[in-house]
């Protein structure tokens, strides 16, 4: 009897990883049978399920507030909501008090972020040594370039910064005393920034005194002047390209941009204006930018009267908003990709349908806040959670490992072959089925398994039980098996 037991247990387990599946990355997998393994729990203390064939543990205690999981070759350990880690031959990551800090591990980096202000990057490159950067932004910020060698910049006092933040060069002193920047071979210099500027390169010059008065040019490459910024300026960009562009702006009474390919004319700017194309047809209208306008092309149209409504159409797609915030409906449609996007009150409802028609997969998910989140991944298994108090806004990762645990008081998993699990209050109740398996336990109360082979009820944790294995019944008394 308790070698059919056993085997009840075993094959049982093979859903442990459906009841706990919203806890790990990436979409829940169904594991295969197994011959061996264990159920124990104890609510609210303790829930440990195994299964040594396929390499799964897992130890729950207090609900959702610790985990330690096992699954094959990764390891992952959660103390909720203050630390969670994950272990892979790839490499280590780990959150903490998520989304205030986090590091992560590789056999060539490594990375230490809090905040996204505080960072800390080693790097080996395929070479024993390493090359490490660091940045407390704005304050302190180090590294290495390969072209320039090691900077530091100490804000405000002192710094050097290179082939970072969109420029080759940062160079400054008690800054906003003064400052130089190269990108590409120009250097900008400034003084009481941004008050004096001058510009420097080959065949390149220029200076400015804002707000007052600018003016810089690059000989067949652009001219540039402005006046009382930003009511007058006048550009001439791309002189060497096959689409030179004039953009004058003597705001807010008139603004014009003219090139080849394009030209726009606003007057009273933003109240009024018209864009052409290259042929000279009228392919927008503004009456107030960005807000009310309407466009024409070969391949789309827009009209939009914001906050009422607005709409695009396009030949793989569009969008739709109605009062906005209230409704807005998007679609991408081609034939690689298919998608459509609805949502309600910006975050309070949104559903997503995704398809890859020539790959034949599809997944879908929707939430309300705060009462579910509901997800469907490309092998059909679906996932029910109550409530989502974070998931109609922010659904990722992170949320999912660190966080949507602790309020989610019902899940439910299931696919299309009937299997599926179900746990309320942390496994104070949960059910499971597989195939011709199945059981459920509302702890510490009443339990009951049913296999191929037999069935088994159980009270007060089997201390009194009904059994039946191949035709056998037994009736237990103070976990005392009795043949009958």
């Amino acid at each position: 009897m308790r070698t059919t037991f056993a085997h009840c247990l075993a094959v049982l387990l093979v859903s442990a990883a459906l009841v706990h599946g919203e806890e790990t990355a990436g979409p829940a997998k169904t594991p295969p049978p197994t011959p061996a393994g264990a159920i124990v729990t104890l609510w609210p203390l303790f829930d440990y399920r195994s299964s040594p064939a396929t390499g799964y543990s897992n130890l729950s205690i207090l609900g959702p507030l610790f985990k330690r999981e096992h699954n094959g070759d990764t390891t992952r350990t959660a103390v909720r909501p203050l630390f969670f880690t994950q272990s892979t031959p790839a490499g280590d990551e780990s959150d903490i008090l998520y989304p205030l800090a986090g590091t992560s591990s590789s056999e060539s980096d490594s990375d230490t972020q809090v905040l996204h202000l505080f960072r800390k990057h080693a790097e080996r490159s395929g070479t024993a040594e390493e090359r490490r950067s660091s940045m407390l932004f704005p304050f302190y910020i180090s590294g290495s370039s390969d072209k320039y060698g090691p900077y530091t910049s100490v804000f405000p006092l002192y710094g050097d910064i290179y082939e970072r933040f969109w420029r080759d060069e940062y160079h400054y002193v008690l800054f906003p005393l003064y400052g130089r920047t190269v990108k590409r071979g120009t250097t900008s210099t400034n003084w009481l920034y941004p008050i004096f500027n001058s510009v420097s390169g080959e065949k390149e010059s220029g200076f400015a005194v804002w707000p007052l008065y600018g003016q810089s040019h690059k000989e067949g490459v652009y001219e540039k002047r402005f006046a009382l910024w930003p009511i007058y300026s006048d550009e001439r960009l791309g002189l060497d390209t096959d689409n030179p562009t004039r953009n004058l702006y003597l705001l807010p009474f008139y603004a014009s941009s003219e090139s080849p390919q394009r030209s726009s004319t606003h007057v009273l700017w933003p109240l009024c204006g018209v864009v052409r194309d290259g042929t000279g047809a009228v392919v927008e209208r503004d009456f107030l930018w960005p807000f009310w306008m309407t466009t024409q092309s070969a391949t789309a149209t827009t009209e939009r009267y914001l906050p009422f409504y607005a709409e695009t159409r396009a030949k793989e797609g569009g969008s739709r908003w109605v009062m906005w915030p209230i409704y807005r409906n998007s679609t991408i449609d081609s034939p690689l990709f298919r998608q459509e996007k609805t949502s309600l009150f910006y975050f309070l409802f949104h559903r997503s349908d995704e398809s890859w028609p020539q790959a034949g997969k599809e997944r879908a998910q929707s939430a309300f806040w705060p009462l579910y989140a509901w997800k469907r991944d490309e092998n059909g298994l679906r996932t029910l959670s109550m409530p989502a108090l974070v998931e109609p806004v922010i659904w990722n990762e992170g949320v999912e490992r660190n966080l949507a645990p602790l309020w989610r008081i019902f899940i439910s998993t299931w696919d299309g072959q009937g299997n599926g699990a179900t746990s309320i209050l942390w496994n104070l109740f949960w059910r499971e089925k597989r195939g011709n398996e199945s059981a459920w336990e509302l702890s510490p109360l009443v339990s009951y398994r049913s296999a191929r082979e037999g069935s088994e009820f159980r009270l007060l944790k089997g201390l009194f039980g009904y059994a039946t294995d191949k035709g056998k019944t037994s009736l237990s008394i103070f976990w005392i098996p009795f043949g009958i």
